[in-house]
């Protein structure tokens, strides 16, 4: 098993990406750490996972928050022992709406739960995977850091930020035995919030949810979305020892959407 004897910490994973990305890894061996602000599902998560024979734990937060961070990784540490592999996944799009008309408050929010939480956990990760001289920090960006799309400008600011939040980190990290390297999605179509993103961009354009989703995957080279088990098959590679010498990469896992 590719992460045996592994502690994971991933955030938002009590659906979507984060989910699969929770259970592959605990199939992997890994102990998981999930969290998200919605109990209900953490522990339909964790109980797949332990009907599978894997090993979770829990605990409910707010990412803007951040007493919620601290809050939430002392509870791995205290369950689990230590945080091997920390998995900067949660957030969410926000307002779909032009720059001008984009109120202060949302932006802040969602730069919050995206950036500023991957910097906090990271932080709280660091000194603990430095006096083990071994560590993986995975940051999910997306594609909207690397592409011109219009109405999602706090989102794309967060996701291009948490590139550079990576690069920085992997500087100081790696001669530390830490490696962080960032991973980013293409449209994965089965989420919730790719769902209701596509409705309401369809509702803006005055189109159709299908055609507005037709004409969008029409852009990639696959002509398809992604799955959410194709990211975290990524996202698995990248926290294994596969990946061993990979560091302060942005690696893209959108179908062929962007190049960079």
């Amino acid at each position: 098993m590719l992460l045996e004897n592994k502690v994971a910490l991933i955030t938002g994973s009590g659906r979507g990406i984060g989910r699969a990305m929770a259970k592959l890894f605990a199939k992997e061996g890994a102990a998981v750490f999930l969290t998200a602000r919605t109990e209900k599902q953490l522990e339909a998560v964790a109980g797949e996972i332990a009907a599978e024979g894997g090993k979770a734990g829990f605990a409910t937060a707010d990412l803007t928050q951040v007493t919620d961070c601290s809050r939430v990784f002392r509870a791995a540490e205290e369950q689990f022992g230590r945080v091997d592999i920390l998995v900067n996944n949660a957030g969410h799009y926000g307002p779909v709406v032009p720059v001008e008309d984009y109120p202060l408050e949302e932006f802040e929010k969602v730069i919050n739960v995206h950036l500023r939480a991957a910097f906090v956990l990271s932080k709280l990760a660091l000194p603990g995977m430095y006096a083990r001289a071994s560590g993986v920090i995975l940051n999910v960006s997306s594609l909207s850091a690397k592409a011109a799309f219009s109405w999602g400008s706090a989102y794309a600011a967060a996701k291009a930020g948490l590139l550079g939040l990576t690069r920085y980190m992997a500087a100081e990290a790696a001669r530390n035995g830490v490696r962080v390297n960032a991973i980013c999605p293409g449209p994965v179509t089965e989420t919730v919030m790719s769902k209701e993103l596509g409705n309401t961009l369809a509702n803006k354009l005055n189109v159709s949810p299908e055609d507005q989703l037709k004409g969008f995957l029409a852009s990639i080279l696959q002509g398809r979305g992604q799955t959410a088990m194709e990211i975290a098959q990524a996202a698995l590679f990248l926290c294994s020892d596969m990946s061993s010498a990979m560091v302060g990469q942005s690696i893209n896992v959108d179908g062929g959407a962007a190049f960079f």
